[in-house]
């Protein structure tokens, strides 16, 4: 099941965000579509795992300030996930449609895309081009051009 390791990533994001807004930290401006099928996600998940070891220490890592689920614990949760949607098939559509609907949310929105600290992200085609000895880039520090000698006999 593909949306289960979707699930994984959503379910971790709203944890972070609930995180934030608890230690005010959130943003001022929240997608409420976004926001309420985060929501519904959450919801969905939490009352199938419940008391799931996988799902609590998801949100201790959230909790924490960790930007991602560490490895060992976003595998759990997979596995958790996948799991109970195995075991029951209504979990499972339910998961898969709430997947679904978080993504085209997403996609509206301007699409999951975000960088932190000096970083850049872009969600759509970025095109950079360079020509006659120039350099081209979203973003770059210093850079020099120098013309290099013609090639020709090895002159040492």
């Amino acid at each position: 099941m593909t949306g289960v390791e979707i699930a994984v990533g959503y379910v971790f994001a709203w944890l972070v965000g609930k995180a934030r807004r608890v230690s005010g930290r959130a943003d001022a401006e929240v997608d409420r579509g976004l926001d309420a099928g985060m929501d519904r996600l959450h919801d969905l998940v939490s009352r199938k795992l419940g008391d799931d070891p996988a799902l609590q220490r998801a949100a201790e890592e959230a909790q924490s300030g960790q930007e991602e689920l560490s490895a060992r614990t976003h595998q759990r949760l997979e596995l958790a996930l996948e799991d109970a949607a195995e075991h029951d098939t209504g979990f499972a559509e339910a998961l898969d449609e709430a997947v679904k609907k978080l993504q085209a949310a997403s996609a509206q929105t301007g699409g999951g895309v975000s960088a932190t600290s000096d970083g850049q992200a872009v969600g759509g085609n970025v095109e950079i081009q360079a020509e006659g000895g120039s350099v081209a880039a979203l973003r770059t520090g210093d850079v020099s051009i120098t013309n290099p000698p013609k090639p020709g006999p090895y002159k040492g």
